[in-house]
């Protein structure tokens, strides 16, 4: 009896060594895995806030949309063009500055409804009470700096050399704060255009948040709403949205940065794509980005970044023209045809072979 106590005794002692040893050796590689995967992000931090790489990157994007459509790629910008303004309405680009919220709001509640089932409205009242994991939130808050991203160079080129324009990995806590405050707030205002829905199917809650994301007045209502709330989360009173005279005024952009910002969106869906990842699941991004390239990468990836996509298109629209939210491609990108899907898929894989290159 005395030798069987002994030996098991002498197995729950090797039992917790190989316990704690399987576990020191667990947390020895992830830190071997956090240090290159931080590189790797700096890196692309360096190139997010490069001017002259983000103007190959746009003419890299808008050659592989041509060639996916079987024609020749045009000059990306004539002399003129170069040096050209264009005129932008100052009602427009006010909605499209605050409304990018709501956009990585729709998409991320998309990709939550993928990985864990549910419907719109379920997501969007765990989201405006505070009921998300850790996991969940860092879905929302990517997808809101994915959009926060893509309009950046519409307003101007030279935003993104500005401190917070780098990978989401290194935010520092309140600028993480705000894009978590500004998805909340887009789910107040949506879960309330929504009323009455509850009980139906995610399909038609995904039909009703596509009228919502055509719909102009909505938009207008939208982004009053998120400049609003913006302020409130500052102690600040909201000044008017609109001020005497801008309902119907105009501002001179750059043409080039204007050309630029149109094309560079799947850029900016890709690099979030890989952050996310390389927080998520501890993916290298070079090998990420090998993946995509030869296409051997994950069903389940892959349906991650043509989401980011989606997003980062959405938000660039408005800034082009208000009604471009009106056409039938701007829709819930669960409702969207293949078709269009694989448009989404053509930028990211050539942005992820030219970005792949410079790593």
């Amino acid at each position: 009896m005395k030798i069987v106590v002994v030996t098991c005794s002498k197995i729950v002692s090797l039992i917790t060594m190989l316990f704690w040893f399987s576990c020191a050796q667990q947390t020895n590689t992830n830190m071997q895995q956090s240090q290159p995967i931080e590189e790797e992000l700096k890196k692309i931090t360096a190139l997010l806030r490069d001017s002259s790489f983000a103007l190959e990157m746009a003419k890299n994007q808008e050659a592989a949309y041509y060639t996916s459509q079987g024609q020749p790629s045009p000059l990306f910008l004539s002399e003129n063009e170069e040096i050209g303004t264009i005129e932008k309405s100052v009602k427009e680009e006010k909605i499209a500055t605050n409304i990018a919220g709501f956009y990585a709001l729709e998409c991320g509640v998309g990709l939550l409804m993928e990985q864990k089932g549910g419907t719109p409205l379920q997501w969007l009242n765990k989201i405006k009470t505070g009921q998300l994991d850790s996991t969940e939130q860092l879905v929302m808050n990517r997808f809101a700096n994915a959009t926060w991203k893509a309009g950046q160079p519409f307003r101007s080129l030279e935003r993104i050399s500005r401190d917070v324009f780098i990978s989401a990995v290194f935010l520092p806590d309140d600028e993480v704060k705000k894009d978590a405050v500004q998805v909340s707030e887009a789910a107040v205002k949506l879960t309330e255009a929504m009323a009455g829905l509850d009980d139906t199917s995610a399909t038609a809650q995904l039909e009703r948040i596509s009228q919502l994301l055509k719909d102009m007045t909505f938009a207008m209502e939208m982004a009053r709403y998120m400049e609003a709330a913006y302020y409130v989360g500052r102690n600040e009173t909201p000044p008017p949205f609109l001020k005497p005279g801008e309902d119907t005024a105009t501002m001179t952009r750059s043409f080039k940065d204007d050309k630029i910002a149109t094309n560079i969106a799947g850029f900016y869906a890709l690099e979030c794509g890989l952050s996310y990842l390389a927080t998520a699941q501890h993916q290298l991004p070079s090998e990420v980005l090998k993946a995509i390239v030869n296409d051997r990468i994950s069903t389940a990836d892959k349906n991650i970044f043509e989401r980011f996509a989606n997003a980062t298109w959405k938000a660039g629209q408005p800034f082009r023209g208000l009604d471009r939210i009106t056409r039938e491609t701007f829709t819930s990108f669960d409702l969207l045809p293949q078709v269009e899907i694989d448009k989404d898929w053509v930028q990211i894989k050539a942005a992820a072979e030219k970005l792949s290159k410079s790593l």
